[in-house]
């Protein structure tokens, strides 16, 4: 009985003490992160920790709206771009638990209607090459971004159409259109929409209540964040990312503090509050090396490769998972130490900013007990927003255009984006997207640069050329632009 007790009193004074320890690493990080924030001329951010299944750390610095100087807490909503891939990977692996699907299908089972560009496509892509970047089919953001469809099933038509950036199984190549086709089979197989399969076995058993997969629940809170960057050295105000169809690809926001139990529950190999949200299965095989992701190897970093919906390396001798996210005026990140129970949230409101990848080192480092990195030796690299250059309405008079400006005027067509029309407006051209408006510039010969027409968000730089092609009979038949590795070519309706 007194060995009991005793062993119950060591319990109760040495706990305490452990999780003191555990306080006193972070002494000072208040001051530190500060100082990164205003190296990096950002606006704000949000910072949450979890360590042994709990949250140690939570907190917003800055600003979510700088205008009216509104502060950012730790229920600050920000928009967590490509890190919404692993929410949707966990969606495919609880239904392949629940054996409604299987990782190794093809997609084709499951949407029936799905062809891809050639028959070794077909044959050989399944949705587990899908999640792990090894489809071959690569970004193609050109057709999600500038050719939105109303919904992610409505682009399975056009994959027939749009070729490979790579070969099935043997390449790897970052592509939003693999978790969008995700999302489709998702959707198929449950007959719900991938926004409520997030809400039904994910948020609402996470707790996660600040958390939304569009801009118009985010902006109904009266805590969300808006999106800024820098030009030249100055702060500028960015329009968010809507992710229109490819929503599972990058379509979730969400706050630190809803993260952490997010963290949390993959930490606790798919266990939340003692509940089994994600199969213990899938969570191992989520953050297995699937497909090795071309780097430089240092030191300190090595054997980098993607799982399913998250990224592995070997950092500083410790096992690393972790998925950053980029979208128009914000940048995050992920990051978990699965044998060290650790995990950090970094949400900032910069877009094109390493500033989150920083800050989690400094926590990393002080929660692992590593060496820590002066400050002062960080780079500061984040880079500038697009901001569209004065637009020259004259034709190039040493370089003029084969044709007459009307000879250019139609609808021009690709089955694996979508059509665009050419028109003469003022006396100049002008392409008009489905959501967009360009000018398009002349350049030299039958070459034009579009230029918006209108503030658009910081997904890629616009000014794409524009070079009209000819038919036989001289007549202006054709343009491409370079929407993917290889030019595109759009035909003109005759």
């Amino acid at each position: 009985m007194k060995k009991t007790i005793l062993i119950l009193f060591l319990f109760l004074i040495t706990k305490p003490a452990f999780g003191q320890e555990i306080e006193n690493r972070l002494n000072g990080i208040d001051q530190e992160i500060e100082t990164l924030l205003n190296s990096y001329k950002a606006v704000g951010l949000s910072v949450s920790v979890v360590k042994n299944n709990e949250i140690i750390y939570s907190k917003g610095f800055g600003y979510r709206d700088l205008e009216k100087k509104l502060p950012v807490n730790e229920n600050t909503v920000f928009p967590i771009a490509s890190c919404s891939k692993a929410f949707t990977a966990s969606l495919i692996g609880i239904l392949d638990f629940e054996n409604k699907i299987s990782l190794k299908d093809k997609p084709s089972l499951h949407i029936p209607k799905i062809e891809f560009y050639n028959s070794d496509m077909d044959n050989l892509i399944t949705i587990e090459d899908l999640l792990s970047h090894r489809s071959g089919l690569g970004d193609l953001n050109g057709t999600l971004v500038l050719f939105p469809e109303k919904s992610s099933l409505e682009v399975i038509p056009k994959l027939k159409y749009i070729k490979p950036e790579g070969n099935v199984k043997d390449s790897w190549i970052y592509s939003n259109m693999g978790y969008t086709v995700a999302g489709s089979i998702i959707e198929e197989v449950t007959d719900k929409s991938w926004q409520e399969n997030l809400a039904e076995k994910i948020f609402i058993p996470l707790r996660m209540v600040n958390t939304y997969t569009d801009l118009e629940s985010m902006k109904e809170t009266n805590n969300f964040s808006f999106g800024y960057g820098l030009s030249n050295g100055k702060t500028k105000k960015v329009l968010y990312e809507n992710y229109y169809n490819y929503k599972p690809a990058g379509g979730v926001r969400s706050t630190s503090k809803d993260l952490a139990n997010w963290m949390m529950t993959w930490l606790n190999k798919g266990k939340f509050n003692g509940e089994n949200i994600l199969p213990k299965k899938f969570v191992q095989n989520a953050t297995t090396i699937h497909n090795i992701r071309p780097n430089e190897n240092e030191e300190n970093a090595f054997l980098f490769g993607d799982g399913l919906g998250w990224r592995m390396e070997s950092s500083s001798g410790k096992y690393k998972v972790y998925h950053g996210g980029n979208t128009s005026g914000f940048s995050t990140l992920i990051l978990t130490y699965p044998f060290e129970k650790l995990g950090i949230t970094v949400l900032t409101n910069q877009t094109n900013s390493i500033l989150p990848y920083i800050i989690a080192d400094v926590i990393k480092n002080r929660m692992l007990g590593l060496q820590k990195t002066d400050l002062k030796d960080y780079p500061v690299s984040v880079i500038d927003i697009y901001m569209p250059s004065e637009i020259n309405k004259d034709v190039n008079p040493e370089k003029k255009p084969s044709h007459s400006l009307s000879s250019f005027i139609g609808f021009y067509s690709n089955k694996g984006y979508g059509t665009i029309e050419i028109a003469i407006k003022n006396g100049n051209l002008l392409a008009s997207y489905p959501r967009h408006e360009f000018f398009l510039e002349h350049l030299y010969y039958n070459v034009f640069v579009m230029k918006p027409k209108r503030e658009i968000s910081q997904v890629m730089n616009p000014e794409f050329a524009i070079n009209f092609k000819t038919n036989n009979s001289g007549e202006i038949s054709s343009f491409i632009i370079n929407l993917q590795s290889n030019p595109v070519e759009f035909t003109k309706e005759m």
